[in-house]
């Protein structure tokens, strides 16, 4: 599949949409490249995998000064076990982000559906999308660092 500009708006749009709605955070779109590798882009990384018209995944990486600014929008001052609320806020803010983009995405005729999201933590940890399908990755930079969201779709 060409992952084409109109292909990655919805991914855009639901990203900057979610955490400025959930987390108060301002995320600034960069240029998208496709990725060569599977190392992650962060230190916390949720994935979800999509079926339907496409087959694939949805990821977002953060590190963890970005991620923790997440946790801290998302709960204000409520943390209680910054590794166990980093990973649930970064899961549902994937799985968020994953809807968003795929109302968007069924507005162009491709439907799809999202699984349970996967979270993976930890510096230089990989991330395996479909083998031999190029990745779109899309930098986002806020006041608290950049991360990074993923997709891949054949």
């Amino acid at each position: 599949m060409s992952a084409g500009i109109e292909i990655a708006k919805p991914f855009i749009s639901a990203t900057r949409e979610v955490l400025a709605m959930m987390a108060g955070i301002d995320a600034k779109p960069q240029t998208p490249y496709v990725k060569k590798g599977v190392l992650a882009e962060g230190d916390i990384t949720a994935v979800v995998g999509i079926t339907g018209t496409y087959t694939g995944t949805i990821s977002i990486s953060f590190p963890k000064q970005c991620a923790i600014a997440v946790v801290r929008g998302m709960l204000g001052d409520d943390i209680e076990d910054i590794l166990q609320d980093s990973r649930d806020a970064v899961g549902e803010v994937c799985n968020m982000i994953s809807g968003q983009a795929r109302a968007g995405l069924a507005g162009m005729n491709i439907v799809l559906q999202g699984s349970t999201p996967s979270v993976i933590v930890g510096s230089k940890h990989s991330v395996s999308h479909a083998a031999g399908v190029p990745v779109v990755a899309i930098p986002f930079a806020t006041a608290n660092g950049s991360f990074t969201l993923e997709f891949c779709l054949s």
